[in-house]
């Protein structure tokens, strides 16, 4: 319990509530009192409201900090790599080198999907949106693997957290292959995990085994950045949603699925995506004063896409590691031609020099550095969101094991009701 507590009078009543102290940021004020008086809080957007408490991520927007379970992003960008991350968030510690050889060594014996997922893509257009297919075949996971679906069981959850980790690659380059008529390449357990996806993603399967396609180390260093800079950011709205599906007791595959689809909206996930799509809107380097005078005319509801963001107040800590890599693949891959590109780059030079955009704050972010970096390397826009979803899902695990490994109750926000009062029905004949 604790020793402070805030003073509430309303209508001469008061109201004493607890306040605890985090180990990180704000103090909270507990009003789960207020029900029992009579009241609520009403706090649309969630905005200053704490869902739970967690010991995963921690993020100082207005400093600029990301921290998970204690370490800040940038040295794990720079230090570590993805699937030591994913221990990471899922086990509280850095492994150490048995365990990392373990954990890496059961995610890529996990990463091959059950054969009959083949029939169920084709159940879908060839032109659906690689989000709408992975919405479908993450759920319906839950129907292939009887043999880990008791929550209540932390084996059982420990192995779901694997099979998930690991079958989101391959089935993120499935959603790909299948939009163009390829067939499926399927995983190599030789490959690192990034290398893999964009193996499974590239490759083409040829008359005597798989094509000769190489994976080039600095694109895979790059993708398993991106995937590492995604990990998890705190209670973002899909891993609320994923948080909140849980706490009715839904099996993990449903919890997933619905943060994929929470995901896929454009205020979310689909950042990175209104970044390219933007770029193509301006289409010409000559274009580009012309919406900046856009962005910058308070009568005018154009914004740029990628730059600022609503948690960080300040530079974006991943975007300042996504900037470095983005520098480094335009140079391995020689993409200076690249007419989207080079919008990409002047407007970025603009955004770190123009005195509008830093007076505001206003600087690139991890969307639009990793959006320009998935189109350098090749991969189709409506992919974005889905590797977004890839590099989010041992977030969602963790998040979704911590509440189920404590405590909970099934999320139910109460509302301001601001409708009709009771009323009699009336017969349509007296209407």
């Amino acid at each position: 319990m604790s020793d402070r507590v805030a003073t509430l009078t309303i209508d001469g009543k008061t109201i004493e509530l607890p306040v605890y102290s985090p180990t990180e940021g704000q103090d909270v004020v507990d009003v789960g009192k207020l029900s029992a008086s009579g009241y609520f809080t009403y706090d649309p957007g969630f905005v200053a409201t704490a869902s739970c408490d967690s010991k995963i991520t921690f993020i100082d927007g207005d400093k600029g900090i990301l921290l998970h379970r204690g370490y800040p992003i940038e040295q794990l960008a720079a230090e570590s790599d993805y699937l030591e991350t994913c221990y990471l968030l899922l086990n509280g510690e850095l492994p150490n080198a048995t365990e990392k050889t373990e954990f890496v060594e059961t995610i890529r014996n996990h990463t091959m999907v059950h054969e009959q997922l083949v029939h169920l893509f084709r159940g879908f257009r060839r032109d659906a949106h690689p989000m709408a297919i992975m919405c479908g075949v993450v759920g319906a996971l839950s129907a292939f693997y009887h043999d880990s679906m008791d929550i209540d069981d932390e084996v059982h959850r420990k192995v779901t957290a694997h099979r998930l980790i690991a079958k989101m690659p391959t089935l993120a380059a499935m959603s790909h292959k299948y939009a163009l008529g390829q067939p499926f390449v399927y995983p190599r357990n030789d490959l690192s995990y990034a290398e893999n996806f964009l193996h499974m993603m590239f490759a083409t399967p040829a008359h005597h085994g798989e094509s000769e396609y190489k994976v080039n180390p600095v694109i895979a260093k790059a993708m398993d950045r991106i995937f590492l800079l995604h990990a998890d950011h705190e209670q973002n709205a899909s891993t609320s949603t994923v948080r909140m599906a849980g706490s009715t007791g839904a099996n993990p595959f449903a919890c997933i699925a619905s943060g994929i689809a929470a995901l896929w909206g454009p205020a979310h996930g689909g950042a990175n995506e209104a970044v390219l799509n933007q770029l193509a809107e301006i289409g010409d380097e000559s274009r580009i004063d012309e919406y900046i005078k856009k962005a910058k005319d308070p009568n005018d509801s154009f914004r740029l896409m990628g730059f600022g963001h609503r948690v960080y107040k300040n530079y974006d800590p991943r975007a300042r590691v996504m900037q470095q890599t983005c520098h480094e693949v335009f140079a391995e891959l020689g993409v200076e031609d690249d007419p989207q590109l080079r919008i990409a780059q002047r407007l970025e030079q603009i955004a770190l020099e123009d005195e509008y955009f830093v007076k505001r704050k206003l600087y690139p972010n991890v969307d639009f550095y990793s959006g320009i970096i998935l189109k350098a390397i090749g991969i189709p826009v409506d992919m974005f969101t889905v590797i977004f979803a890839t590099g989010r899902t041992p977030g969602w695990i963790a998040q979704w094991n911590e509440m189920i490994s404590n405590p909970y109750k099934i999320m139910r926000p109460r509302q301001l009701y601001m409708g009709e009062n009771a009323r009699d029905f009336v017969p349509v004949d007296k209407r």
